[in-house]
């Protein structure tokens, strides 16, 4: 059997985002960078390549996918947008927020995308790479985060292109290291309720400025109405244990502030001086590196939930959870 060559990765000039805009036009399907972290591109206006995401990833269908827009002015063409919808893009876009909206009769994007729903996930991104390349490509671009499906989030190009032969994946642009490290905060709009459905890189607090409290989501992991709600996701292969005090000699340790326990195989501290907004940025590169060290399981100190804390311990619990259900993966 012939090895697959893996995606080329190629630095973020304007060739190479000219080259994207092009592919993506020919419904080829591109890693690129954001500011949360890399996602894997394709037109969201074309169900052919927006299966291809599907199918590189390994994704289930009824798994809604996020649209990136260029600007925030494209999204009143793709869904309405209420007051307290335009209120949080004011405030937050371009940015690490995705916004569950109800769609437009006419909205072009594909259905695949929003796996059958009348509901349509939207993002602005922050990273100047993503929103050059939407503009190269001159459609929405629906990007999961680049990674086989349930497996750790990409924080950089080499994440991707390890992923991914080049068949599945045209090219990987390489924008650096991801600056906030996990996925967006993910809000739905439902009626008059803003409703936190997934917490990520823009905190509770900031949002619940604009929109006052927050109303939970129900337990629908089984049908969701947005990305990122599904149970066991984010996971490396080595099995977690959360709130760890103590460490056995052949686990490897994630750790958090100080009063490191010793013992650990090997240890990676996501923020020394506990800084939720440095763990978060650490995270899945850490985890990564720890799947990786030979251990037999990933040791987990405790993380407040206060600030990122709190969709570092979502991202923690997904990839902690049970794996003997049937693998409905969680988006990004």
């Amino acid at each position: 059997m012939t090895p697959q060559t893996l995606a080329p990765i190629k630095p973020p000039v304007a060739e190479t985002i000219a080259q994207a805009g092009r592919l993506l036009k020919g419904g080829f399907l591109v890693g690129l960078p954001t500011e949360t972290v890399y996602g894997l591109a394709g037109d969201a206006t074309s169900d052919r390549a927006v299966a291809a995401i599907f199918a590189a990833k390994g994704r289930p269908g009824f798994n809604p996918l996020i649209v990136h827009v260029a600007d925030a002015a494209d999204a009143p063409a793709l869904a309405i947008v209420p007051p307290v919808a335009q209120a949080l893009i004011d405030a937050f876009w371009p940015g690490p927020l995705t916004l569950v909206l109800q769609r437009r009769a006419d909205c072009p994007v594909s259905l695949l995308a929003s796996a059958g729903l009348d509901t349509l996930a939207l993002r602005c991104p922050a990273h100047p790479v993503a929103r050059a390349v939407i503009r190269a490509a001159g459609v929405p671009l629906a990007a999961p985060s680049a990674n086989p499906s349930g497996r750790l989030s990409p924080t950089s190009a080499r994440d991707v292109a390890d992923a991914f032969p080049e068949d599945r994946v045209a090219l990987v642009i390489d924008g650096g290291a991801t600056p906030v490290g996990v996925e967006s905060t993910i809000v739905g709009l439902f009626g008059d309720r803003a409703v936190m459905l997934r917490p990520g890189g823009l905190s509770r607090a900031e949002i619940e400025a604009v929109t006052g409290p927050l109303a939970e989501a129900g337990d629908d992991a089984d049908a969701p109405r947005s990305p990122g709600r599904l149970l066991s996701h984010y996971a490396p292969g080595l099995p977690v244990r959360l709130d760890a005090t103590g460490v056995a000699p052949d686990e490897a340790l994630l750790a958090f502030g100080a009063g490191v326990p010793e013992g650990a195989l090997v240890v990676e501290n996501l923020s020394p001086r506990g800084d939720t907004a440095e763990a978060a940025a650490n995270l899945f590169a850490m985890l990564r590196r720890l799947d990786r060290s030979g251990a037999r399981a990933i040791a987990v100190m405790p993380i407040p939930a206060t600030g990122l804390g709190e969709a570092i311990r979502d991202r923690l619990a997904r990839a902690a959870a049970p794996r003997e259900a049937p693998s409905r993966e969680a988006a990004s």
